[in-house]
């Protein structure tokens, strides 16, 4: 299967590096979104027994109910390494942090971010925009296989392809489990199935997902590789 190949190399890669996106020190906010999300997107599986199991064992890295389906979710698929990588088996032997977040608080070029990763100290946090705080957890799943990725002030364009490149494989495999819940209507759901397209057309390689980056104005400043993410 394409998509069990592209974990193979995937880990095997991962076995000799490891890193990250921009992650940058600020003051601290506890902002969180207005409202709550709703459980558009759970599988079945997540009845409120099960849903009070999970929230507990996910609450070192998240608040978030539906973060947490999204993490469990990602148990024994390709984003197995970004889910250890969450609750603590990274650079910082701390779990990472998540909540939803108005990133125009950080910067307003930050507004139409989906995602962002960052550093505080010694502690990793990934920043989901707020307007995902209603997004069907496969979708979330898929968004966090990339975030996690990013654990140091170090980013590339190489590493950028690879993140970009693990959230399509992600997405993929989560339309195969989860048929009826990846068909949600829903902007988030929108960019991983762009990322789709992309990852099918180059036959599940990088080809055309390193083509995106590269023309991305968001990355022009970026240098071609960083430590982790010196050849692709």
């Amino acid at each position: 299967m394409r998509l069990r190949k592209f974990s193979c190399l995937f880990f095997t890669f991962l076995l000799v590096t490891f890193t990250v996106t921009p992650v940058v020190n600020y003051a601290k906010d506890n902002s969180a979104p207005a409202v709550t999300a709703s459980r558009i997107g759970y599988p079945k599986k997540y009845t409120e027994e099960y849903l009070n199991i999970i929230k507990k064992e996910y609450k070192k890295a998240t608040k978030e109910e539906n973060v947490a389906v999204a993490l469990d979710m990602m148990k024994d698929t390709n984003a197995d390494f970004s889910r250890s990588a969450i609750l603590g088996y990274n650079i910082t032997e701390k779990p990472i942090k998540i909540s939803f977040k108005d990133l125009s608080t950080i910067d307003q070029k930050y507004a139409s971010f989906d995602a962002l990763g960052w550093k505080r100290g010694s502690r990793l946090y990934i920043y989901i925009n707020n307007c995902h705080y209603d997004a069907p957890p496969a979708a979330l799943a898929a968004l966090l296989s990339h975030e996690a990725l990013h654990q140091d002030e170090y980013n590339s364009l190489a590493e950028e392809t690879y993140a970009w490149t693990m959230e399509a494989a992600v997405w993929c495999e989560m339309c195969e489990l989860y048929p009826e819940e990846t068909k949600i209507s829903h902007p988030l759901a929108t960019r991983e199935n762009t990322l789709k397209k992309l990852f099918i057309k180059g036959r599940y390689s990088n080809k055309y997902i390193k083509k995106s980056v590269h023309s991305n104005t968001g990355y022009q400043d970026l240098p071609q590789t960083s430590p982790g993410f010196e050849d692709l």
